[in-house]
Order: structure tokens, then C-alpha cells, then sequence
């Protein structure tokens, strides 16, 4: 779509940036030099450009699939946001964007898109919250707790940890009133009375100058602050109070737990043990002797790294120490080895005792606890949460840790790797067929042949139903692809499960980082993109993403939504097609074919959303409404004395539900037609997909006296074994036969075998498509019995449907009482 002329000087003559969008393909149609000098090239290398390419974050693809979805619903849009373009240098400039949808004429609207560079103002920002964020850390990067006060209490800053001590609530910090805040102080302390006494001592002149004070506070909560005060100066001059508050309750309780530690020492099932300086065992529990298997005595004097160990190393004493040095506490897993030969897993604690010093050493208590039963559980529930039940494969959560890691890695070593989403063709067909239980051995199998097809480095998992994910680590596109051709050669050998074989095929998408995404969620939402392209084009074979796929599934989920909505709506019609004898001239029925203009699309062709809705499953409440509609309108010329025969197409899968014969007699009893005066246009694939079933409904429905006719002939495959056991009426040469008439020799002949072929099945014949006298000529001396086309007519409206063929109908109506 091209925007008007006038549009390139009123958009050249603004100052700011500005692109137009066409809605459809969304697509840059028009940009001024604002915009160019904005992205660093000529404006006219902009046009043509999908502006999905000009995205630099993900959040505008989410903007323009709001944008298409706008268009889908009908509803005004306008959307006003903050983004980042690319410069042609490679720089990201921070934007103010803002996209308006504009209508040109009723039926026809454009995107405007309007871009403000923002790097001055984003600049300064930056470098307020810069030195706002210097300010703050300053205060927060003590560990203690600070408040600090005038010389008339008012508070001039805290920090978060005076908060936190003090338990503050969020609205006394957000309100700012001191106050409240210092009543809150005093109803936190048990001796309230004491507390007000020490702040008015502190309050004299000479105490204010005598510096540094410190005290202790027992709180309601049963926390203990050492409260630490120092005079501010300035100038010389006292002018407020720094208070640093430190949460020691735990140091004070050190001393009761040993003393309970003490208590519990002998008592206790685990095992527990007292150290020395050297971190040798001078003292242990029965626990400790039950659960190593070692006396007392043995035990006492043995050095801590003798009596553990861990599996990765004899080292690992060495960080323990350390630790404990510094901060006299130290927990981990631990093993233990018995006298004979067995291994004991535990959870050790090591703890520093508070006034343990002897001799110039620290005393340590450690604790041992029995994990045998523990790790076993462990290790059951970790291949349950990590691994997929059915074929043991890495499941989606220990997928996206190893897709976490290989993000990292190649963030580090700008290394590119793969993502392949991999799901089975058909194979609810198996399934069906022969069971789950069978189902699940073929996806078992299936596990084990794509291991075969990756490096020790590259992951296969499972997601779910017959969908796997292979992560290939470190690999480019060339890399990416041999594995795919190779999955495809695997899977394409034959299976043989209990004395059956069969063939499995597979379709593959492959999403590369960086180019295809940067997070796993975006890298498999691309791949599946490609693969679901696979299954359109065919399936059992292998696509890279392309930006332009998830645009051009936008636009079918848009397409598919309106459609819903437009057969909500009513805007749905139908026109005819009249059908003419060759022989007589007379119009012996009509085709009805589906129009649709939507209000913001416009006229939208059957071409285009007829696919979309057989893809979506919206084809059968869509070519249920074409049924009841040309059978109404049938019933109703029917009345006036203008009997014609209306041709409906159905739809493979409007053909296979269950009750499709039931429906189309329920319709005809609504409408009171006779059956005879509805024909039903099927496919060739619709007959040969499953013959047998077909074969019965196609009787049925013969039964009901309803016509049948096979649609396109010749286009696809047909069994002549079938073709005969079917209660089939006429046939209908495909228009890509005609268009070459009378000239091209290929498509004469084609045109005379299928006229011969329905002649010795005693079937009609009628042609679709006809154009020229020429070619009718030809069909009628070829033997043809009927057509269509533009040379007699193109779909009309019913009232111009009746106008055209006023005149020929009486005939007409003879023609179907001499055939019937």
C-alpha cells in the first residue's frame, strides 16, 4: 500500500522523526529526513523495510503485535512509549515513540510512527541518579544501623539497617515524621523510663562534647543493641549527634547455647565433638562413637580432616579453616569413611566456642548428622524434578539451566549455539492406532536416536507429548544444520517394535544466539516458529528462524480472530456462480462461494483466510454457515419457481466430523429443500484419506438424494477402484486445465481423458473457469456437459444472480427433472 503524494512534504516538514507503516505486512512505506538523520541513512533506504528489522528491543516486538491486534479488534490505536533505535554506527539512542493509526479512506488505514531522540535528557538523568546513588551508598555501606539527628533531635538521615533493628513501619519512614519515629523507639525498649533518662543526660552541653558514649538496649522484641552516639561538628561547633546501633543479641547468646550445647552433649543421636587449636578431637559424644563405628579412644586425639572427608579432594580442610577463622562458623556436607570400607554421608556443622580459648588455641564444637537416607531421597527426588519419567532425557527444568550456562558461556567467549525444536509428524496417529503404551515405546526409541546424534557437550531433552529440544553448545549455522540433516537420516530408518515396522519422520526449527534470541523462552519460541513453517511446507525436514515468521503468524492469528468475529458480525455473504449446460444454454445451478469485507482489512480474498481457517479448525463452523445459507437460499428460489441446483464445497475437516451426514440432513428438513436440489463439491483428497469411512458417508448422504460432485479432478490422486464404488454424480475440471485450452496440448488432452473417463463411469462433467468462446467451444465438441466461468458470468450477488438468469432458468429446471 502507498500512501498518497501529499504525504512525503506534510511529513518532510515536521521536525521530528517520522516513518508510515502500512498495516498488513507492516511495512515502512514513506519516511521524512528527520527520521533518516535519526538512524544514520537516507530515508529512502528505509522504505520497503519490515519494521520489525528496525526493532532493537524485545518489547517492540510486543508493541507491534498490539499494533496488529489493534487492526484485528477494530479499536482506535495509539500507542505512546519509550524505546531504543539503532544508529547506522551501531549505537542504541534511547527514543520517545509514539504510533497512531491514521485512516486515508474508509477501509484503508496507515501506522504513523513518530521517533524523539532522548539522549540529552537521558544523559542528564543518568548523571543525577549517579550521584543520588553515591550519596545513598555512602549510608548503606556501613554494617551497622545509623540515625542522625540536630541538636534538636529532628532526623536528618537513617539508613536501612536502623530500620530493619528497630522494626520501623514503611509509613513511618515514608511519612518523615520524627515524632512518631522516636516514639517508636521508646515503646521498642523495655525500660522506657530508663531509655528518656540516658537521652536527657546525653542532651547537657558538656556531655555533647565529652564524645564517644556507648550503651546497650534491650528491646520488646528480645533483641540486644549496642547503641554507640558521637558528637557532629561544624565549623567548630556542635550541630547534631551521630547514633550507630549493632544487633548483638546473638554474640550474648553465644555463651547460654554453649552451656545447653553442654547439656545435650551426651544425650543426643547425632554425633557430636569438641577441638582443640589444631582442630584435633579432644572430646566426643556416644552419638559420634555409634555412628562412626569408632571407641572413644580412637577418636580423641585424631585430627578433624582425618576423620571426614570430601569426594572432590583431600583439600578442602584448607577453605574450612579459613572460614572458621574468620567467621567462626562453618557448614557443608561431609562424608565418613567406616573401618570397613563403607562410606557415611553427613550434614557437619562446625562452630566456634565462645571463650574457648586454651593454650592459645580456639575450641571448636562440631556437629555430624546421619544423611544416608537423606541423599538417597535427594538423589530420587533430583532425577524426578530433573529428568522426563518416560525416556530418562533432561527435562524442561534441567533444560533451562543447561541453556542458562551455555547463554553465560557464550556471552564470555562470544561463542553462537543452536536451538533445536524438534516435534514428530503424525504421530497421533500412532497413538490412535495402537495405543499409548505403544506411543510411549516409540518416543523411548526416539530418545536413544537423537542421543546418537549429538556431542557429550550438547543436550537432548524432552518436553513433552512428542516434542524434544536439542541444545547444540558452541556450534554455528553449518554446524547446526549437520546435525539436523542427521536426526532426519536417524529418525528416517525404519522402527520394528513386537514384529512391526514403520517409519517415523520428524520436523525440525533451529534458532541461533545470538541472532534468534537472547533468552530461552524467545530462542525455543523461534524455533518452534520454524518448525511449525516445516509442517506447512510439508514436514519431515528442517528450517532456520526468520524474523519474518512470527510476523507472518501474527497476521494469521489476526486473520483468524477476525474471521471469528466477522461470522459473529453477520459480514460474511455468499454470491452465486451460475453453471451452464453446453448443449442448451441453459443454467442448470449455481456455485456459492464465500466473499468477506472486513471493515478494516477491506475485501479479503478467499485465497488468503479459507487456508488459515482450515488451519485453525474454524473452517467447520465457517463452511457450516455456508451450508445453511446456500440451502436457504435454494429453499427460497425453490418457492418462487426458480428451482436451481446450489453446488456447495465442503471442507476435508468439515467432512470428517462425525455427524456431518446428520447436519446436512437437519439442514435440509429446516429448509424444506429437496435433496436433489443440493450438490456437495468434495475433493479427491477427501475421498482417499480414509476410503472406507468416506464411502459410508458418501452413501448416506446419497441416500438422502443429495448430489455429489468431485471438486478440482485431476489435481491430486485418485484410485479408479474408488471412483467407481463411489456414488459420485459429476466431475469438475480443474481451472488449471482450461486456463491452456484450446491451444496447449497437454491441457486438451487432460480435458478429453477426464470427459472420457466420465463418460464410461456415466458421471458429468463440468468445467470451472471457462474465459473464452474459444474454450467453451472446445469442451462442448470434446463432449464437456457443463460450465462456469466469467465468459457467462463471475459470482454474483443473489440479486444480480437472479437478473442474469431469469431468462434461462425454465430450462434449466426441465434439464434436473429429466436427469432426476
Amino acid at each position: 500500500m502507498t500512501p498518497p503524494p501529499v504525504w512525503q512534504p506534510l511529513i518532510d516538514s515536521l521536525l521530528e522523526a517520522v516513518c508510515l507503516v502500512e498495516p498488513l505486512g507492516l511495512r515502512v512505506v514513506a519516511a521524512n529526513a528527520a527520521a533518516g538523520a535519526l538512524f544514520g541513512i537516507a530515508p529512502e533506504a528505509l522504505v520497503g523495510r519490515p519494521v520489525i528489522e528496525l526493532a532493537s528491543t524485545p518489547e517492540d516486538e510486543c508493541l507491534w503485535e498490539d499494533a496488529a491486534a489493534g487492526v484485528a479488534a477494530g479499536a482506535g490505536l495509539q500507542i505512546h512509549s519509550d524505546s531504543f533505535i539503532r544508529h547506522a554506527d551501531g549505537r542504541l539512542l534511547p527514543v520517545e515513540r509514539r504510533v497512531s493509526r491514521v485512516w486515508m479512506r474508509p477501509g484503508q488505514a496507515i501506522y504513523v510512527v513518530g521517533l524523539r531522540d532522548q539522549s540529552a535528557q537521558r544523559d542528564a538523568e543518568n548523571e543525577l541518579e549517579k550521584l543520588v546513588a553515591e550519596l545513598r551508598a555512602t549510608l548503606e555501606s556501613t554494617a551497622d544501623g545509623i540515625l542522625v539527628t540536630d541538636l534538636q533531635g529532628a532526623i536528618r538521615g537513617c539508613n536501612r539497617l536502623f530500620a530493619e533493628l528497630w522494626s520501623l513501619p514503611s509509613e513511618l519512614l515514608t511519612q518523615r515524621d520524627d515524632a512518631a519515629i522516636h516514639a517508636w523507639m521508646r515503646e521498642q525498649v523495655q525500660d522506657a523510663d530508663a531509655y528518656d533518662a540516658r537521652l536527657r543526660e546525653l542532651d547537657g552541653e558538656p556531655t555533647l562534647r565529652a564524645g564517644r558514649s556507648v550503651d546497650r538496649l534491650w528491646l520488646r522484641s528480645g533483641r540486644v543493641l549496642e547503641r554507640v552516639m558521637l558528637p557532629q561538628y561544624g565549623r567548630g561547633l556542635p550541630i547534631g549527634r551521630v547514633c550507630s546501633f549493632r544487633d548483638i543479641t546473638d554474640e550474648l547468646a553465644s555463651a547460654a547455647r554453649l552451656q545447653l550445647a553442654a547439656q545435650v552433649f551426651e544425650s543426643s543421636l547425632d554425633a557430636i565433638f569438641v577441638t582443640d587449636g589444631a582442630h584435633r578431637i579432644v572430646a566426643a559424644n556416644a552419638g559420634c562413637e555409634r555412628i562412626t563405628g569408632l571407641p572413644r579412644d580412637e577418636l580423641l586425639g585424631m585430627s578433624v580432616s582425618a576423620l571426614l572427608f570430601h569426594p572432590n579432594g583431600d583439600a578442602w580442610f584448607d577453605p574450612v579453616a579459613e572460614r572458621l577463622a574468620a567467621a567462626g562458623v562453618w557448614e557443608g556436607e561431609l562424608w565418613h569413611r567406616r573401618g570397613d570400607g563403607s562410606t557415611l554421608p553427613g550434614q557437619v556443622s562446625l562452630v566456634r566456642m565462645a571463650g574457648g580459648e586454651v593454650g592459645g588455641g580456639v575450641r571448636h564444637v562440631g556437629f555430624f548428622k546421619d544423611l544416608t537416607e537423606t541423599v538417597a531421597a535427594h538423589k530420587r527426588i533430583e532425577e524426578l524434578a530433573f529428568t522426563d519419567a518416560l525416556t530418562a532425557l533432561p527435562n524442561r527444568v534441567m533444560l533451562t539451566e543447561r541453556v542458562e550456562f551455555s547463554l553465560a558461556m557464550a556471552q564470555r567467549h562470544q561463542a553462537p549455539f543452536a536451538l533445536l525444536f524438534l516435534d514428530l509428524d503424525r504421530f497421533k496417529q500412532i497413538n490412535d492406532s495402537l495405543g499409548h503404551v505403544y506411543g510411549d515405546r516409540v518416543l523411548r526409541e526416539v530418545a536413544q536416536r537423537l542421543q546418537t546424534c549429538v556431542r557429550q557437550v550438547d543436550t537432548v531433552a524432552r518436553l513433552g507429548g512428542d516434542e524434544f529440544v536439542m541444545l547444540l553448545s558452541q556450534t554455528d549455522a553449518r554446524g547446526a544444520e549437520v546435525t539436523a540433516r542427521r536426526v532426519l537420516e536417524v529418525l528416517g530408518q525404519p522402527f520394528a517394535l513386537e514384529g512391526m515396522n514403520f517409519s517415523v519422520t520428524a520436523s525440525v526449527g533451529i534458532a541461533m544466539y545470538p541472532n534468534d534470541g537472547a533468552t530461552m523462552d524467545d530462542l525455543i519460541k523461534n524455533a518452534d516458529a520454524a518448525m511449525y513453517r516445516v509442517k506447512e511446507r510439508g514436514r519431515a525436514g528442517f528450517r532456520f528462524y526468520q524474523p519474518q515468521m512470527n510476523v507472518d503468524l501474527l497476521a494469521r492469528m489476526k486473520l483468524d480472530h477476525a474471521m471469528r468475529l466477522a461470522l459473529e458480525r453477520g459480514d460474511f455473504r455468499l454470491h452465486y456462480q451460475p453453471q451452464v449446460e453446453l448443449g442448451s444454454g441453459a443454467v442448470v445451478g449455481a456455485e456459492a462461494l464465500l466473499r468477506w469485507r472486513d471493515a478494516d482489512l477491506g475485501d479479503v480474498s478467499p485465497g488468503e483466510f479459507i487456508p488459515v481457517a482450515e488451519e485453525s479448525g474454524f473452517i467447520v463452523a465457517l463452511g457450516d454457515w455456508v451450508l445453511r445459507e446456500s440451502v436457504r437460499q435454494a429453499a427460497a428460489w425453490h418457492a418462487a419457481g426458480r428451482a436451481t441446483v446450489v453446488s456447495v464445497n465442503v471442507s476435508a475437516l468439515q467432512f470428517q466430523q462425525a455427524d456431518f451426514v446428520e447436519r446436512v440432513a437437519a439442514v435440509l428438513r429446516a429448509a424444506a429443500l429437496p435433496a436433489a436440489l443440493l450438490e456437495l463439491e468434495l475433493t479427491e483428497s477427501i475421498l482417499i484419506r480414509d476410503a472406507d469411512e468416506a464411502l459410508q458417508r458418501l452413501r448416506a448422504l446419497d441416500r438422502l438424494g443429495v448430489q455429489l460432485a468431485i471438486d478440482d479432478f485431476g489435481t491430486g490422486y485418485s484410485s479408479l477402484g474408488y471412483l467407481k464404488r463411489f456414488p459420485i454424480r459429476k466431475l469438475k475440471i480443474d481451472r488449471s486445465f482450461i486456463k491452456g485450452l484450446p491451444g496447449d496440448e497437454s491441457d486438451a488432452g487432460i480435458a478429453r481423458a477426464v470427459v472420457q473417463l466420465a463418460r464410461s463411469l456415466r458421471l458429468r462433467v463440468i468445467a470451472e473457469g471457462v474465459e473464452t468462446a474459444a474454450q467453451r467451444e472446445f469442451l462442448r465438441r470434446a463432449g464437456c456437459d457443463e460450465f462456469q466461468g466469467f465468459l457467462f458470468a463471475p459470482a454474483l450477488d443473489v440479486e444480480a444472480f437472479e437478473a442474469r438468469t431469469a431468462a434461462l432458468l425454465a430450462p434449466a429446471v426441465a434439464a434436473l427433472h429429466a436427469r432426476a
